[in-house]
Parts: C-alpha cells; structure tokens; sequence
C-alpha cells in the first residue's frame, strides 16, 4: 500500500516537475539556450559568425525577459534536427522559420505566432515558373522534411502534374542547383528565397509572385513545460501590444509597410497580461 502511495505522488509530482524544469535550469545556470539555422535568412541565419535575423532577435528578446542575470547561449541546429533538438533538450528554444503543425506538436509546443510567410518559386526568367502546372516535367528542389516539401509533392499529386522533386539539406544547396541548372526551380519560403536573390548577385533568374503556401510561423519549446512557454507567450504579446514590434521588422525588412495579414496577426496576438 505504501510503495502504491508513494509511486502515485511520484505521478502527480511529474507534471509538476515538468511544467517548471525550462526555467528551473535556466535560472540555476544563467544560461537560456537558443538553437537558429545557418541558412535561413532574413528570420534565422549566421552574418560575420554571428546569430542574425528577425526571429532570432525574437528569441534575444525572451532571453532579455527571463531576467538581467540570464546570458544567452546561441547554438547552430541542421534544419533536419531542429526538432528532435527541442524534444531532446539540447536547446531550450528553437529559433527560426518553423511552421506550426498538428504533427510537429506531438514532438514540441509551440509559441504565439512570429510571423506569415508562404512557398515561391525560384527559375530562370526565359523559363519561369508562377504557378503549379508550370512544374510539370521539371525538376523542383526543396529543403527536405518541411512542410513545404509536404505542400510541393500534395500539391502536385492533387493535380495530377509529373515532376521531379529533389529533396536538398539546407537552402544554399537548392540555390547552387539553380544555378547549375542541375533543377529547373527551387520551391521555398518567399522571403528566404528573395533574401538569398538579393545577396547572390547572380542575373537572369526571377521569383514568382505567386504564393503557393501560407505558413504560419511560431517558436518551438519543450512539451509540457507550460511555465516556460507562458514566459516566451508573455514576451512576445507585449512586443505585440507595445509597438516594439516594428522596430525589429524594420530592422530586419526596412520600413516599408505591412501585410495586412501580418499586422492583423499582431493585433490578434497583443494578448493582455490580465
């Protein structure tokens, strides 16, 4: 009876240990660890060896909250690991473009919403590619094991078009493909695509103005460790609510106006304090 009592309370302590275990260690090292991507510009990226990007400054944000003592440790995370880098605990919040999903949430939770982004394509410009049935008989890359890969190869089984996908490991892999003309296109967030355009200085070759997917993007923190996720919550709402928002974008995008489904996110997710 006792060994049935006391593995009971060891049960319901569980929970409880989770819910708090994020900040515990965080306050006890005075370290809160952030993972971001190398080749995920203009949200999460390395400029000069260093952590840059709009989600990233998110992320310097949070870790400013947690309190003047806490130091924030940057570590570089493969976009196939991001993930099972969370679930593992090697980091402690992940920073970069992810998208929310239902099945992502059986490994991470996610944060309020960060940002709205969509799938383009990226083709030569006397061979452009601006909408789905252009794909057919071509050979699209795409960064493997994202939702975009996902959307690429539905999208295409649903309308019945035959192309040729070439999963890649990070962004400047498909870039070089393109540029080779080893693909005919390479499919990818909008703003990554049109950040890598602007500093590849290469001609000749064009972004559709379509959008073939809305992502909806947002960080990803342990699992059932609602404490530390209503701190990250709770930072981002009052970036939201206060305004300070749009100095980050404007740092990262310049000042040139907002999407009215960007800003109508914002507003949605001003989430008051009480």
């Amino acid at each position: 009876m006792l060994r049935m009592l006391v593995l009971t309370a060891a049960l319901v302590a569980a929970p409880q240990a989770a819910l708090a275990g994020t900040l515990d260690r965080i306050k006890e090292s005075g370290v809160v660890r952030i993972g971001y991507r190398a080749d995920a510009k203009p949200y999460s990226y390395q400029s000069r060896g260093r952590p840059a990007g709009f989600i990233v400054d998110l992320c310097a944000e949070v870790a400013k909250a947690l309190g003047p003592g806490i130091r924030a440790e940057y570590t570089l995370v493969p976009a196939a690991e991001r993930f099972s880098a969370v679930r593992d605990r090697r980091i402690d919040i992940l920073c970069d473009p992810s998208s929310v999903t239902l099945a992502r949430r059986e490994m991470v939770d996610f944060s309020l919403p960060t940002f709205l982004d969509g799938a383009s394509a990226l083709s030569r410009s006397n061979r452009p590619i601006g909408k789905f049935e252009d794909m057919a008989g071509k050979r699209i890359g795409v960064l493997a094991g994202t939702t975009t890969e996902n959307t690429l190869r539905d999208s295409l089984a649903n309308l019945s078009l035959q192309a040729t996908v070439v999963p890649v490991s990070d962004h400047n892999a498909g870039m070089e493909l393109v540029w080779s003309d080893q693909i005919d296109a390479y499919f990818a967030d909008r703003a990554i695509i049109a950040a890598m355009l602007g500093d590849g200085g290469r001609p000749g070759f064009t972004l559709s103005r379509q959008y073939f997917s809305y992502e909806t993007y947002a960080l990803a923190v342990p699992r059932d460790d609602g404490a530390f996720r209503l701190e990250v919550d709770r930072t981002l709402a009052r970036l939201y609510r206060s305004g300070r928002i749009n100095a980050l974008l404007a740092k990262t995008f310049g000042n040139r106006p907002l999407d009215d489904l960007l800003k109508a996110m914002f507003a949605i997710n001003a989430v008051p304090d009480k």
